[in-house]
């Protein structure tokens, strides 16, 4: 289990290492963070392979046994999080690598990557409330950084407003960190889920809930929590758009509130069938809301943010479901969304590298131009609007599935009814960058930026066509981690 300490170890040397070497030859910089963030994929493919025998592992730090000490919990969840955290890291890094050639302080951006990477992490293995908190407040500073790396007028703007609705979150949290402790005396998140049993359905009960999905919906960017993340992602360098619209929001937010919801406090449809109702609303909320108003949009990024708000809304809707079907299509969208949305951001940055402006009535022809990208944008396009048989479709089906087994026929025809919505704001890159002719001399991008959109493009295809032991290996344990509740509380304890 020693490899559970190394996926924040790693990360976290790496980030101080880097601004001390990198004095002697900038070039190891780049070099240490993407061999970092390849060690890390390694390690969480490991952690897929290792968990099939358990149903979690358990690290206690200084062998004090929980809830005395501090542990670290992981489980088949854990284990699909850091898989799609690792993905999505090891990526950007490959891109990053020539994306940026026109900033200076290459250290900086490296040192707070890293950061962020050890951020996520932690949040997902650790069985500690209060280093969750400390976690996402190492990732939450280092991405207000980075979304004002650019240090113009506009990104330093956008990164105030995140940073002012971030710590509205992070606040609100810390404040019910507080209240939780005075209430059960511990911080081990299996030992609250314990005392919390003994005050389920009291008023304490649900203002906790309460004030935890608040702080994960702006986190997660949901309507109407969402006002910072179309600014924050047109403003971050591109390897941070998709990190932040891959995995950021879905870590800080949306794993955050399943794992409280289903495992710390122990609900599910059959118990609390009325507050999976306000999940299903605010999903809806987002779907409907973020997905018309990104028809409107001609920055090629902020259109992307808007389509994340709206994408991150089907996650929520599949947790709200609650079965089987609607969870596990929830978790299989958290990949698929993390791909699709990750590669979109990428290629927006290849654009961007090539041209200089992300207005998409100021770009046109560039798909002959720039194949690599063009294909790269549609393969991701194509999976995240659902088409067969790219790793998005199974999602949204297993979603549709999901309603049509609760008796939700009409959430499931609103489901899949607004893939046309997503279609039809994606056709727009699509013709305004790609299609039109274009006179003007531009180049494909770089060597490396092309490999790290190639590879999530493959990802994408050879993970809808492996459907099968990608669901049996990795979805259906992660599924079973969830639904099996505050079964949580035994495992963390006894692990």
């Amino acid at each position: 289990m020693i490899f559970l300490p190394l996926l924040i170890a790693i990360p976290l040397v790496a980030a101080f290492l880097i601004p001390l070497l990198s004095k002697l030859w900038k070039p190891l910089a780049p070099i240490i963070a993407n061999f970092t963030a390849f060690i890390l994929f390694i390690l969480s493919l490991y952690g897929i392979a290792v968990i099939q025998g358990f149903p979690m592992l358990v690290y206690k730090f200084g062998n004090w046994p929980p809830p005395i000490g501090i542990v670290f919990g992981f489980d088949a969840l854990s284990a699909f999080m850091v898989l799609v955290i690792s993905i999505i890291i090891f990526s950007g890094a490959i891109f990053a690598v020539r994306y940026l050639d026109h900033y200076t302080g290459h250290w900086k951006f490296w040192t707070l990557y890293m950061l962020i990477t050890t951020g996520l992490m932690g949040i997902s293995v650790t069985g500690d409330l209060f280093n969750m908190f400390v976690w996402i407040e190492i990732s939450a500073i280092a991405s207000y950084a980075l979304v004002s790396f650019g240090v113009e007028a506009e990104e330093l703007e956008a990164s105030f407003k995140y940073m002012v609705m971030g710590e509205i979150g992070g606040m609100t949290l810390l404040l019910t960190i507080a209240l939780i402790y005075a209430k059960t005396s511990t911080l081990n998140l299996a030992d609250i889920a314990l005392s919390l049993q003994s005050i389920k359905n009291t008023t304490f009960f649900w203002s906790i809930l309460g004030l935890l999905l608040f702080a994960f919906s702006i986190k997660a960017a949901l309507v109407p929590f969402h006002t910072w993340l179309p600014d924050a992602h047109p403003s971050a360098p591109a390897p941070i758009s998709s990190l932040l619209s891959g995995v950021f929001i879905k870590v800080l937010g949306i794993y955050t509130s399943a794992r409280f919801i289903f495992n710390i406090f122990g609900l599910s449809r059959d118990n609390a069938p009325f507050f999976f109702d306000i999940l299903i609303g605010l999903g809806l909320l987002s779907i409907i809301f973020a997905g018309i108003t990104a028809l409107n949009q001609n920055d090629y990024k902020r259109l992307l943010g808007f389509s994340t708000v709206s994408q991150v809304g089907y996650i929520m809707l599949g947790f709200g479901i609650g079965n089987f079907y609607g969870v596990a299509g929830a978790i299989l969208y958290i990949l698929a969304h993390a791909l699709s949305k990750g590669l979109l951001f990428l290629t927006s940055g290849s654009v961007v590298y090539a041209t200089g402006t992300r207005d998409i009535n100021q770009l046109k022809g560039l798909g002959e131009k720039m194949p690599t990208t063009a294909w790269s944008f549609r393969f991701g396009a194509l999976s995240l609007i659902g088409l067969p048989p790219l790793v998005g479709f199974f999602a949204k089906f297993l979603i549709a599935l999901g309603a049509i087994k609760q008796e939700l026929l009409w959430l499931a025809i609103v489901a899949i009814g607004f893939s046309g919505v997503t279609l039809a704001y994606l056709l727009r890159i699509e013709n305004h960058v790609y299609m039109r002719e274009n006179g003007r001399e531009v180049k494909e991008s770089p060597f490396l930026m092309r490999v790290a959109m190639v590879l999530i493009v493959i990802l994408i295809i050879l993970m809808g066509i492996g459907y099968k032991p990608l669901m049996d290996f990795v979805i259906q344990p992660a599924t079973e981690a969830l639904l099996r509740g505050t079964e949580y509380i035994n495992l963390l304890f006894g692990g």
